[in-house]
Parts: structure tokens; sequence; C-alpha cells
């Protein structure tokens, strides 16, 4: 849901509304609370939610007591993320020297924590928690005590209006990466399904770890949220011209993304593809494992490929995700059975691609340039005044 920070900040930049950076940071912060807050039953009652899906009581109970530890991690997110997209539209390399700092702590603390106070598992979470709030607080600190003047200049009661109009942006952004995330777990939960279940998961598992990686590079990543990414990078820099009225320079923008992004793809195809017989030994050494990945080798690269022009493509529209991914998709790859990850790379993200990138050929001209423009005087209107 922060994720549309990354749009509404760089509008609001190019727009020359600097001060409205810090009243969408407000606004954010706002709205992921409340989100965080409904999301808490999920947290209290993990234990019995897994066991009703059929996970082992051991299983089911420790991830409970993580979950509980987890809550202020949960808490934590509403602000880090949403500060971390209010500076790409600023000093990304802040973002970056913090997050270095917080590392060198958490490398302690977990050390800590974990090996010389024997707290095992709860001895991790607890010290995910203090370096998550580390950063939040670090972040914070810079934007807010001199580092961003411009855009920052206190809190506002403006945050609290058109708080409804930010939720339904922030939810599509939201809904739009769940939906897209959750696309190759259920590839792995299938296999699940298959004769060699276990064989096949193994391999597939291996493949989605290697993609997984190479998707850190144009789409900053889940485990790595370095700011200076290609696709966080491009919606600040298509947002920055569209905010300022410059249909052809988003445009233009968008284009030396895909191609500097589809180069990098190529780069790790070709890699992959020279050290078909290695590459998994970082995994396994199970010579049966082996032999299934090198047979899907190709559709690693091909999905690898695809996926480093997709995601700088990627427009805020779920439903262009919901019906290539689950409408198209995976019924394909059901049906195709063994060959299900094919199924759901032609049916879904080979489908995607091309109806992103003729939206996204469409969309950048002087008529969204000026659709942009409008948005950010909607959201920059102050509150009404009472009249007594």
């Amino acid at each position: 849901m922060a994720s549309a920070l990354e749009t509404l900040c760089g509008q609001a930049y190019g727009a020359k509304k600097h001060h409205m950076l810090g009243i969408y940071m407000q606004r954010s912060w706002i709205v992921i609370t409340l989100c965080c807050i409904l999301l808490l039953p999920m947290y209290i009652f993990a234990t019995p939610i897994l066991k009703a899906l059929g996970q082992p009581d051991d299983v089911a109970e420790l991830s409970g007591v993580v979950a509980l530890w987890f809550i202020p991690l949960q808490f934590s997110f509403a602000f880090q993320f949403t500060i971390q997209r209010f500076l790409q539209s600023l000093k990304t390399a802040v973002i970056a020297w913090i997050s270095l700092a917080v590392l060198a702590i958490h490398t302690a603390i977990s050390w800590l924590f974990v090996y010389k106070l024997n707290l095992g598992i709860v001895g991790a979470a607890v010290a995910l928690d203090i370096s998550w709030w580390l950063l939040v607080v670090g972040l914070f600190k810079y934007a807010a005590c001199g580092g961003c003047p411009e855009t920052w200049s206190g809190f506002s009661i403006q945050a609290f209006s058109g708080l409804w109009e930010f939720f339904k942006l922030s939810a599509a952004a939201g809904v739009m990466l769940c939906l897209e995330n959750w696309y190759y777990r259920i590839l792995i939960l299938m296999a699940g399904y298959l004769q060699n279940s276990t064989l096949t998961v193994d391999a597939l598992s291996i493949c989605m770890n290697i993609n997984s990686w190479e998707m850190v590079i144009p789409l900053r990543g889940e485990q790595n949220r370095t700011a200076n990414r290609t696709k966080s990078r491009t919606e600040v820099r298509v947002a920055n011209e569209l905010g300022a009225g410059r249909g052809k320079a988003a445009k233009f923008a968008a284009v030396i993304s895909v191609i500097y992004s589809t180069m990098i793809g190529l780069v790790f195809c070709i890699l992959i593809m020279i050290d078909q017989d290695k590459f998994a030994l970082f995994f396994s050494s199970n010579f049966d494992v082996l032999k299934v990945v090198k047979k899907i080798s190709y559709l690693l690269t091909l999905t690898i490929l695809l996926n480093s022009v997709q995601p700088v493509l990627s427009v805020k529209v779920a439903y262009i995700n919901l019906g290539c991914y689950y409408l198209v998709g995976v019924p394909l790859g059901i049906l195709m059975g063994m060959g299900l990850w094919a199924g759901m790379i032609f049916g879904g993200t080979a489908l995607q691609t091309i109806l992103l990138a003729f939206i996204a050929y469409r969309s950048y001209g002087e008529k969204e340039a000026s659709k942009a423009r409008m948005h950010v005087e909607k959201l920059s209107e102050p509150p009404p005044v009472s009249q007594s």
C-alpha cells in the first residue's frame, strides 16, 4: 500500500507542490496504521488458523508465538515503507546509508539475543522488531530534522483530509502487488499435488529463489528494499515528468528504463544457460533435483526475461494482474499438469507484459500529464473551514 506514494510524491514534486510530499506521507501513516490494526487478528490467532489449514501442531504453535512478537514489526512497516517512498523522490542515498548502519546494529543484537542469551527464535523476532524501529527512527529523524526542509514542514491537520481517496489509491497498489507476489507461491502449492511432488517442489523452489534474487534489481525485492531500484526510480521519474506536465519526457523515461532492465535480464539469462549444470548446486547436491532444474532451466530464463520487463511497465491496475494471472495463467497451468509453469508463464506473465506494454505506450502522453496535474491539485486542496 505504501507503494502508492511513489507515484503521488513523484507527481507532487514534479508539479512543484513540495509541501504535499510530507502531507501525503502523513496520510499514508494514518491509512496503513488502520490497516495494520485490521490485520491484528491474523497475528493473534495465527496458531488456530494454521492448524485449521492443516499445519502440524508444533509448527502452528511456534509460528503463533513468533507472530505475536512480530506485531511491533508489522506496525513499523506503516512508517518505514512510507518514509522510504517519501525519500525516494528526494535523496535515495540517505536510505542506503541509514539502512547500512541499522544492518550493522541488527547483526550485533541478533548475535546477542540468539547465541549469547539463548533466546532462540523469539530472540530473532525481537531483534527484528528493534532493528526495523531503529530504521524508522533514523529515516524519520533525517526527514523531519532538517534533511528535507522543502518537503517536510511539520505535522499538519491537512493529513486527515481526503483519507478515503488516499485509501483507494493505496489499496489498489497493495492489491496489485499481492496478486503479483502470490502468483508464484500458488505455482509451488500446485506442484505439491503432482506426481513426484517432493522432487518437483524442490526444483521449482530453487528456480523461484533464483528468479526472486534477479528480480531484486528491477523490482526492489521484498527482502531487499534498497530504494535505488529500476522500478522504483522509473515510477518516481515518470511521476515527476507527469506532475510537471511533460508527457513525452515521461514516455522517454519509461522506454529507457525498459531497455535498461531488459539488458539486465538478458545478462542473467545468458549466465544461467551457460551454467545449466552448476547454478543449482548453490541449493542442492541431489542428482535428481539437479536433473529436473536443468530440464526446466529454459523456463527459468524466460521467466527472468519477462520479469525484468514486466515490473518496470507495471502500472497500478490490479485488474490486469487478476485477469492475466488468475483467470488465464493459473487455469492454463492446471490443465497442462507437469507443464504448469509454462502454462502460467505464457498464460499469465507473457500476456500481462504485452498488455502493460500497450497500456504504458498509450498512457504516457500530454493527456496523461494533464490528468496527473489535476490529480495533484485535487489531493492538494486544504480541508474545508467550518463557518460558525
